[in-house]
């Protein structure tokens, strides 16, 4: 197993590095980048405060617009006709865009392996600040609604595999349903209108993860005041995932319930008890532990985003996005560099949990 692990960390490295360099490319040529912006705002201060005094100075006949000198500027940026040459010189190498494209690539990768993400365009800090402030809410919600959603999920799915097609089945059948139709910030916008102060009662917090006076609570009072800021993002983000979950739990366990070695062991007289959980549990488990590191990421970085904005929670989902709206380049290679990271690690994780579940699992005898 040891050939294996090893295995998998080298194979980490080429994996991270060709998502990295196909999203550096990728947003490198994407319109829209920081520089852009920075020229749309220094052409829209410049033309607010010389309006009157250029006067239509700079425009000939033919409606060729010309910098404030009277010499054409020559860019490649859209927005830049109407600025001098030096000050798109100075927006360029205030964001490092001076350089070639393929040196800021190779110094990027440089600062990467040293774990150096450089600084923030727009929020003037370094992106490992904002990553490591941000981090703990991100862990919080995709952590305690991963547990939860597996503490929940995996014993109704056993539950109904086991008694298909009875009443319980069929009522816990309707709010699976249910959860599962609803959209997680709808259900979040309900509870806020039922639950905080929207329109009926006020009895859980809107913003933010801990109170203002947190620090002067005691330790017992702080660890209540944290999960009762997180009760209401918890069940927003629990509904759909939990419906997924016991859906699959059950299809699973029916799935495996229904294979002839089950029917050999009630031969043999063994307990329905028995049978399930010394036999059946551990064949249907391995999906549902495969999909464990895709589930945790998911909610980590991508189905928190929503949830973040809607109970103003700063985590990493709400970090990434506003970095794609500003193209802030830093924080968006930054977060991406530490979730590709993660989610390599994770995968691991769960080949590990596989021969846990089930010690037949062998990868790497299958490796050779």
């Amino acid at each position: 197993m040891g050939l294996y692990i090893l295995r998998r960390i080298l194979l980490i490295i080429p994996t991270l590095w060709v998502i990295i360099t196909v999203n550096f490319f990728i947003v490198q040529v994407a319109p829209g980048g920081p520089v852009d912006q920075a020229i749309a705002e220094a052409r829209g201060i410049r033309s607010n405060m010389s309006m009157e005094r250029i006067s239509g100075a700079g425009q000939k006949e033919t409606g060729e617009e010309t910098d404030y000198s009277g010499e054409k500027t020559r860019s490649m940026y859209r927005g830049a006709r109407g600025l001098d040459v030096e000050t798109i010189n100075e927006i360029e190498k205030r964001f490092g865009f001076d350089r070639p494209i393929h040196v800021r690539y190779a110094n990027m990768l440089k600062d990467y392996l040293l774990f150096d993400f450089g600084d923030s365009l727009f929020k003037g800090r370094s992106v490992i600040e904002l990553i490591l402030e941000r981090m703990p809410i991100s862990i919080s919600l995709g952590l305690w609604t991963t547990l939860a959603v597996y503490l929940i999920s995996i014993p109704l799915g056993i539950r109904k595999a086991v008694r298909d097609g009875s009443r319980f089945d069929r009522w816990t059948s309707v709010a699976v349903v249910f959860g599962n139709a609803i959209p997680s910030f709808l259900f979040a916008i309900l509870l806020i209108v039922l639950f905080a102060g929207g329109s009926f009662l006020k009895i859980f917090p809107l913003r933010g993860l801990v109170s203002t006076n947190w620090k002067e609570l005691s330790f017992g009072m702080k660890i209540l005041d944290y999960f009762w800021h997180l009760i209401l993002p918890l069940a927003a983000m629990l509904i759909g995932g939990f419906a997924s979950l016991t859906l699959l739990t059950k299809n699973s366990f029916m799935d495996e319930i229904g294979k002839q070695y089950v029917m050999t062991a009630r031969a043999k007289g063994l307990s329905d008890k028995r049978v399930l959980f010394g036999h059946v549990f551990r064949n249907a488990m391995l999906i549902i532990i495969a999909g464990f590191p895709g589930a945790f990421i998911g909610m980590l970085f991508t189905s928190s985003l929503i949830i973040e904005t809607i109970f103003s929670l700063n985590g990493l989902g709400l970090l990434g996005f506003e970095a794609v709206m500003q193209r802030d380049y830093p924080v968006i290679f930054g977060t991406l560099y530490i979730s590709t990271l993660l989610g390599l690690f994770l995968g691991l994780v769960s080949d590990l949990m596989y021969t846990i579940v089930d010690p037949r699992i062998d990868f790497e005898s299958r490796a050779t």
